[in-house]
């Protein structure tokens, strides 16, 4: 009896552990207090530069619909600005906005984020080009998010924010564009999502940058995975 009562006794204090450490993980606060010494970690090293992109895992509704259609696990970029010595990531969501980088990353799943850099940067992004790349991105300031995925300027979605400043700023396109129909919209949790945003009239046909599309571009090089 006082075996079961051990055994009993230390399951009991192995779920209350794993329950306390998953809640601890999981705890916004936890998990942004993380991301605030990892930047402040960051920036004392000199590690981040203005232009840089980012990328993560999106907890947002249609993030799964978008790693299974594009088969990459990063659904959600923008591009990390440097103003009066913070860090900020211009990003498309609702509306376009500029967000802290700590929080920013604290909003990813398990805080996790990837920065990349162009090749060349250090001839690319001088003063002058960054200055055009913010006022280019200026333009979509503030402007809805882009729930289907259009090629054009009246609303935008991440991927697309960073494509066309890129290239309106510094001739640069980074990551191929592609059309809806490249995409596999073949699992249930896409059709899902398709369904809702299009109802039966999915332009197949529309141009799309996507996350992983630009993740995976040759013009870029990774500089921080964490």
């Amino acid at each position: 009896m006082k075996k079961i009562l051990f055994i009993l006794g230390l399951l009991g204090l192995i779920i209350f552990s794993a329950f306390y450490a998953k809640r601890k993980f999981y705890n916004p606060n936890h998990q942004f207090e993380n991301a605030k010494k990892e930047v402040k970690k960051l920036a004392d090293k000199d590690e981040i530069k203005d232009g840089d992109l980012i990328f993560q895992t999106s907890l947002s509704r249609q993030s799964k619909a978008i790693q299974l259609a594009t088969k990459s696990k990063y659904s959600h970029c923008g591009i990390i600005y440097k103003e009066n010595g913070q860090y900020f990531v211009f990003e498309a969501v609702q509306p376009v906005k500029t967000t802290p980088l700590d929080k920013w990353i604290a909003r990813g799943k398990n805080g996790h984020f990837v920065i990349k850099r162009l090749k060349n940067a250090d001839k690319i992004l001088t003063t002058k080009t960054l200055q055009k790349m913010k006022r280019e991105g200026r333009k979509f300031n503030g402007k809805s998010y882009d729930l289907t995925f259009e090629w054009n300027d009246d609303k935008i979605y991440c991927s697309e924010l960073i494509w066309k400043i890129y290239q309106r700023a510094t001739g640069t396109e980074i990551g191929k564009l592609e059309k809806l129909s490249d995409f596999d919209l073949t699992n249930k949790v896409v059709q899902q999502k398709m369904k809702e945003r299009y109802d039966n009239n999915i332009p197949m046909n529309e141009i799309v940058i996507s996350p992983a599309a630009i993740f995976e571009s040759e013009v870029l090089t990774t500089v921080i995975q964490n």
